[in-house]
């Protein structure tokens, strides 16, 4: 994908973000939105997957640490046909698909739920050894890579300062 397109889809995502956030009347668009670049370059340039079989074992995995980031990873996931605009026009409403903090969802490209503060960061340590451990034994057919978008406040909580030690 050209820088043009890449910045084009990236500020698509971000208007999808702040429409998000403005119609459920909740949220924080701001960490999304700086992310936006991030994820849109992340999907379209480097992450490894088939989107006709997403349990596929050999994926590249994403691991949001800050759930209240979750409208930039559902942005990108709509622009890749794993979610619909009605889904997240009910972002944070009851019993929508498009929660404020996003579950465990493979299947659309949810590798985690979100927890507490640090779950996302140590899932990822977590996952990223396992791959290195099923890699040493099946050898480089099973291997991927880990990707985790972490921030400031899961970092400095124990449990993520345990995982990264």
């Amino acid at each position: 994908m050209n820088s043009n397109r890449l910045t084009n889809a990236a500020d698509n995502v971000r208007v999808l973000i702040a429409a998000m956030v403005e119609k459920s009347k909740s949220g924080h668009p701001g960490g999304s939105m700086g992310g936006a670049d991030f994820t849109t370059t992340l999907y379209s340039k480097h992450l490894v997957y088939d989107p006709e079989n997403p349990r596929w074992i050999a994926r590249d995995r994403f691991f949001l640490d800050p759930g209240h980031m979750s409208p930039m990873l559902y942005g990108v996931l709509a622009l890749t046909g794993k979610f619909t605009i009605e889904e997240l026009q009910n972002f944070r409403q009851w019993g929508s698909v498009t929660s404020g903090h996003p579950e465990l969802n493979v299947e659309r490209g949810i590798e985690n739920g979100s927890g507490p503060l640090g779950q996302g960061h140590v899932m990822a340590v977590g996952a990223a050894i396992a791959e290195r451990f099923l890699a040493a034994q099946f050898g480089e057919i099973v291997a991927h890579k880990t990707y985790a978008f972490i921030s400031d406040g899961g970092i400095q909580e124990e449990i993520s300062q345990g995982a990264g030690r």
